[in-house]
């Protein structure tokens, strides 16, 4: 797939210490929304990185897990945080155990939406959708409007939001929460959005 020859080596990142992605403590927009709504059950947040938000959501009584492909971002979070052993699983969104099908009651996505091309767009959106629970809940920080360097590309990689409403839509999805969070990393705040939507019955 063309797409797939466009990502960045994320092992090689992480080894060499070049992740600006990562800002050593979960998402604000994310820390702020968990103020307000107490989220239950099994939770997981793909691309997770050193799993910050994970242990955000796991210190908030979430039955929460990390998926990764990164080695070293599997190796750094646990030293980050021990507390997620078992919790930070080394794997492919693409392919991703037959268990785990159908599993969770939330995903919270930040930050791996905008970091595959847009071309794999659709791919996560069914990935995401089977991994689900009936009614199950995307929480997502949605980088809308990256800051993009005269003839960068990305990753990041920018959010229409056309493309988001088009995307995650009925039949398939249907959307509780939206807005524009006032909280954010320097520099983000105003350029992410907050959407939570539900996961609703297959449709034919």
């Amino acid at each position: 797939m063309n797409d797939d020859d466009h990502a960045l080596n994320w092992e090689q990142a992480y080894q060499q210490g070049q992740t600006p992605w990562d800002k050593g403590q979960p998402s604000p927009p994310l820390r702020q929304w968990l103020q307000r709504h107490a989220l239950a059950g099994r939770v997981l947040v793909p691309g997770c990185g050193l799993g910050h938000d994970v242990a955000l959501l796991h210190a908030e009584g979430a039955d929460a897990h990390g998926l990764d492909l990164a080695p070293s971002a599997i190796r750094l979070g646990l030293e980050a945080h021990p507390e997620l052993v078992g919790r930070l699983h080394l794997g492919d969104l693409w392919q991703t155990p037959e268990d785990w099908q159908g599993s969770f009651d939330a995903v919270v996505e930040h930050t791996c939406f905008c970091a595959l091309p847009p071309g794999l767009r659709a791919r996560y959106e069914a990935v995401i959708h089977g991994l689900l629970k009936p009614a199950g809940l995307l929480i997502g920080v949605w980088f809308i409007h990256p800051q993009m360097d005269p003839g960068e590309q990305g990753p990041p990689f920018a959010l229409p939001l056309p493309e988001l409403e088009s995307l995650f839509a009925p039949p398939r999805w249907q959307v509780l929460e939206d807005s524009v969070p006032d909280c954010g990393y320097e520099g983000r705040v105003g350029r992410e959005r907050l959407r939570v939507l539900r996961r609703l019955e297959d449709h034919a």
